[in-house]
């Protein structure tokens, strides 16, 4: 809910209100299975898109859809935002834009293999150092030979034009092993299975055609359909570290605006860093640290603040911390950790409360005017306007065509002359 120049999002003893001018300072949202995260993803993201900052997020389970229908009203559902205070509460959708990365129901995106660079194919791949030698030495072949390698025929023809030619390269560029290049190209094939061949290609998407409101002045909600993407991780978590690396490349400095220019949700956020090399999670350390003067706000979603390394937690000033379930040690050191990642509020223990915190409720602390975290409240969250559960198959396919536009310029595939052709 927006009131004024800040986001409704959860009253306690006070409210707890975001700050759009504080939003581009990162946050988080975790908690167990079942605790609210998605409904408070929904409060959240629905509040930036009435304050006019178009967001991004991916649909892992499918329920995120229903930000494009109006909610349920209900007289229970009254009865507890009034309870809240919050009596202005009117059944609303958002502007929202599907887009789908494996051909599904959606915006076509796409990215060329140029785009996404040796560095995180070669994540993507799986490779050994010495594997992602020989890539990087084909890519830089490429360039040097204006050879542009746009889908995975490309790059499967610039490894085959490298190891004939290995000798000829070898002086320059460093040793091309066949046995390197024939591990790249079985890897390839597996990647290919997962989707690969629909998500490498052109017309590559333009992220700029996110950062868009509609005729009303409200951000739209731009829904990544990652149900079937979830299921092939890598593809997924590389794709969120290109888009933020692409943003951070491109975006020109802006400071500390009045409000974001962009906001990012991550949902399964762990899937980012579980298994990563070093220097991209250093990367990844970077652009979170670095892309906030862009006006580019970065929200995780996660079951717990364990599973982000801890330089990126350090970044994450906004945080919504939903009931969290200790069964082990392990997991009992992680409720203490969120515990004390706030400012303490001497009416409760914060350890205490995260195990007894119902669906719906969170400990909340938001920076304040002066960039500092407020005392921790714990509060319910605000019912978003939207639909809470997944909307209806009639609201996503109109959803959808109202995007002619946007189809038209992605929604087919063009094979334009490129490395595999040359």
């Amino acid at each position: 809910m927006l009131v004024d120049d800040k986001i409704w999002v959860a009253q306690g003893e006070n409210p707890c209100y975001l700050l759009l001018n504080q939003a581009n300072r990162h946050g988080l949202i975790a908690g167990a299975s079942g605790t609210g995260k998605t409904v408070t993803l929904k409060t959240v993201a629905e509040g930036f898109s009435q304050a006019g900052v178009p967001v991004f997020m991916a649909d892992v389970k499918g329920d995120v859809t229903g930000m494009c229908q109006e909610g349920e009203d209900s007289e229970k559902l009254r009865a507890r935002e009034k309870e809240l205070g919050f009596d202005t509460w009117e059944p609303k959708a958002c502007p929202v834009r599907f887009w789908d990365m494996l051909g599904g129901n959606g915006i076509p995106v796409r990215v060329t293999v140029s785009q996404m660079g040796p560095a995180i194919l070669s994540r993507l791949l799986g490779l050994t150092d010495a594997q992602e030698g020989v890539l990087n030495i084909v890519f830089r072949v490429a360039d040097d030979e204006q050879l542009l390698l746009i889908d995975l025929k490309d790059l499967k023809a610039m490894l085959n034009f490298v190891a004939e030619n290995a000798s000829q390269y070898q002086t320059e560029y460093g040793n091309v092993a066949k046995q390197s290049v024939g591990a790249i190209q079985r890897a390839l094939i597996a990647l290919e299975d997962q989707g690969g061949d629909i998500f490498f290609g052109e017309p590559a998407i333009d992220l700029n055609d996110w950062f868009a409101c509609d005729q009303n002045g409200h951000g739209y909600v731009n829904i990544l359909n990652a149900a079937k993407l979830i299921n092939s991780p890598q593809i997924y978590a590389m794709f969120l570290l290109w888009m933020l690396s692409d943003l951070f490349e491109n975006l020109p400095e802006v400071g500390d605006p009045g409000k974001p220019k962009f906001v990012f949700f991550f949902d399964e956020a762990h899937l980012l860093f579980d298994d990563m090399p070093k220097e991209l999670t250093s990367k990844i350390i970077q652009v979170v640290k670095l892309i906030r003067s862009k006006g580019v706000g970065v929200y995780f979603i996660t079951q717990s603040p364990s599973d982000i390394p801890d330089e990126v937690l350090a970044q994450l000033s906004n945080r919504i911390q939903h009931g969290l379930r200790a069964y082990t040690p392990a997991e009992r050191k992680s409720i203490k950790a969120a515990a004390e990642s706030f400012r303490e509020n001497p009416a409760f223990k914060a350890e205490e409360a995260l195990e007894e915190l119902g669906t719906g409720e969170a400990l909340v602390s938001f920076l304040n005017a002066d960039g500092r975290p407020e005392i921790v409240e714990r509060a319910k969250v605000l019912a978003p306007e939207c639909l809470m559960a997944a909307a209806d198959e009639m609201h996503i396919n109109a959803a959808i065509g109202a995007q002619m536009q946007l189809m038209q310029k992605y929604g087919t595939a063009v094979d334009n002359e490129s490395a595999y052709e040359k």
